[in-house]
């Protein structure tokens, strides 16, 4: 009988303490979807739940195959659902459209880069297309300083690429003669480095190293991707977004 009470005993302080630390969340996706949403929510999420929101940052495509190989329970990114359908199945990985539910929980906003010394403070739709395809080669052709415009482009953004080109370029090719980086990260690390530099990156990503200027609205949606119906879990994450956690959603 003792031992029955013992037993049971630590049980309950098993469960008292998983109950203590609450439950782990990992979800995983693009840079954007990551600094505009799940990275701010974070911490204000932890403290009002004591649930822990792991954030794992990679691409929106590598995070639906994350998704589909179990590694993460919550898929997310500011691309079409298509476009990471079609980058995980150009890697091999099989994608059973049926068994995922696909929802919007925010809006993500592509934002011009400069460096905090630049005096431009806004450029048109004209203005970009000529800096971007190489056309306006000298900052003082936008109302800057005499300088060579040097722009940095990043080979790891292609969902954030292809819809500037679009919009922006109206299809045009970016210039050849680029400052060359990879991800979301590295633009703004590049741009706040150098002068002369001009970049696209997630609004959410924006900070005290570099300068934002006005430009025409660029936005697309957030995503979320689960497994079947979210459970109660992810639910309470997707709950906060769109509740308490809204206000620290960088819009």
């Amino acid at each position: 009988m003792k031992k029955m009470m013992k037993s049971a005993v630590c049980v309950l302080v098993v469960l008292a303490a998983a109950a203590a630390y609450g439950e782990e969340i990992r979800v995983g996706g693009g840079g954007a979807s990551m600094s505009a949403v799940f990275t701010p929510i974070k911490a204000p999420f932890e403290k009002a739940t004591g649930d822990t929101l792991m954030v794992l940052q990679s691409s929106p495509k590598d995070g639906l195959v994350d998704l589909i190989k179990g590694k993460i329970e919550m898929a997310a990114g500011a691309v079409p659902f298509e476009s990471m359908v079609s980058g995980a199945e150009k890697d091999g990985v099989k994608v059973n459209r049926d068994t995922l539910v696909v929802q919007q929980v925010a809006v993500n906003r592509t934002a011009i880069y400069v460096h905090p010394s630049n005096k431009v403070a806004a450029l048109s739709k004209e203005q970009l297309k000529g800096i971007f395809t190489g056309k306006i080669t000298n900052w003082k052709e936008v109302g800057g300083d005499d300088k060579d415009v040097i722009v940095v482009w990043g080979k790891g953004t292609p969902g954030q690429n292809a819809q500037f080109q679009k919009e922006i370029l109206d299809g045009a090719e970016v210039t050849k003669d680029i400052l060359d980086t990879t991800n979301y990260a590295k633009i703004k690390d590049s741009v706040a480095a150098t002068p002369e530099a001009v970049g696209i990156d997630p609004f959410g990503m924006a900070d005290a190293s570099v300068k934002v200027v006005q430009s025409p609205e660029l936005v697309s949606p957030i995503l979320v991707v689960t497994q079947g119906k979210p459970s109660a879990k992810l639910q309470k994450v997707l709950d906060y977004i769109k509740g308490e956690g809204d206000k620290y959603v960088k819009k």
